[in-house]
C-alpha cells in the first residue's frame, strides 16, 4: 500500500469522536490528550467535577474520562448525577482510578459507570478500551431487530426496552446483559462469559461487580426480574417464560 493509501485509509477509521476528560492532575490530563490526539479523537478537558458536569451537559460529548478522585464533587457523584439526567444518561463513562479494591470499582459501575481503568495505565490499553466501549454504544443505522421474551421486549437498533407496556431506562451496561442472556434464554452464562460478552475480554471486573450489575438489573424490570435466574455456583440464565 502507498503511503497515501495508508494515510487515506488511516483517515477513514478515524472516528472523529468527541471525549471529555474530567481530570484535576494536569499531567495526566495532557497525556490523555495527547495521546488521544494523536488517534484522531477531539478532545476536552474539564479539572472539576462541577466544570465536567457543566460540559458534559453543553458539549454531548460521546465518551466521558471521569477520574474518581476529583475536588469537590468527587467521580462517583459526577457519574451518578451524569447518569440521572435524561440529556447525558447515555454517554458511555470509563472511569480512572488509583483504587484497586473492589469496593470502589463496584460502587463505580453502581452508579453508572460502563467500565474502568486502574492507574498507572498504558495509553495503548486505554485506546484499545475506549474503542470497546464506544462499539458497544454503536447503533445499527440500517436495521434494527427486537428480542420478545415473555413480556419483555429488547429493540437492539434502538437500544429501547420495555417491561410489559412500561419502557425501562437502562445503562448500557445492563442493556448489554440483558442482551447477553436474553439472545440464548435457558442457556446458563458465567460471570467471566457474562464480562467477556460485555465488555470484552480486556476488561478485569469481580464477580461482586456483576452480581451488583444484576441485582440492579432486575431491580429496574420489577417483577420481570424474575425472570433472570441465578444458577448457584455458576451463573445466570434467562428463563424461556414466567
Amino acid at each position: 500500500m502507498s503511503q497515501i493509501g495508508y494515510i487515506l485509509n488511516r483517515m477513514n477509521r478515524i472516528t472523529s469522536k468527541n471525549i471529555l476528560i474530567i481530570e484535576d492532575e494536569k499531567d495526566i490530563a495532557e497525556l490523555l490528550r495527547v495521546n488521544l490526539s494523536k488517534e484522531g479523537y477531539r478532545v476536552n478537558t474539564a479539572v472539576s467535577g462541577e466544570a465536567g458536569i457543566e460540559l458534559a451537559r453543553s458539549q454531548n460529548p460521546d465518551l466521558i474520562l471521569l477520574d474518581l478522585m476529583l475536588p469537590g464533587a468527587d467521580g462517583l457523584e459526577v457519574c451518578r448525577i451524569l447518569k440521572s439526567e435524561e440529556k447525558t444518561v447515555n454517554i458511555p463513562i470509563i472511569m480512572l482510578t488509583a483504587k484497586s479494591e473492589e469496593i470502589d470499582v463496584v460502587t463505580g459501575l453502581v452508579v453508572g459507570a460502563d467500565d474502568y481503568i486502574t492507574k498507572p495505565f498504558s495509553p495503548k490499553v486505554l485506546v484499545a478500551r475506549i474503542r470497546n466501549v464506544l462499539r458497544r454504544f454503536r447503533t445499527p443505522t440500517n436495521e434494527s431487530s427486537k428480542i420478545e421474551i415473555s413480556e419483555i421486549s429488547i429493540d437492539t437498533g434502538r437500544h429501547e426496552i420495555t417491561a410489559g407496556k412500561k419502557k425501562v431506562e437502562l445503562t448500557p451496561t445492563e442493556f448489554g446483559i440483558l442482551l447477553c442472556l436474553a439472545r440464548r434464554p435457558g442457556w446458563v452464562f458465567s460471570r467471566m462469559q457474562i464480562v467477556d460478552e460485555v465488555h470484552g475480554d480486556e476488561t478485569i471486573i469481580t464477580d461482586r461487580a456483576i452480581d451488583v450489575q444484576i441485582a440492579g438489573l432486575r431491580k429496574k424490570l420489577g417483577k420481570h426480574g424474575e425472570l433472570i435466574d441465578t444458577v448457584r455456583g455458576v451463573g445466570y440464565r434467562f428463563k424461556d417464560s414466567e
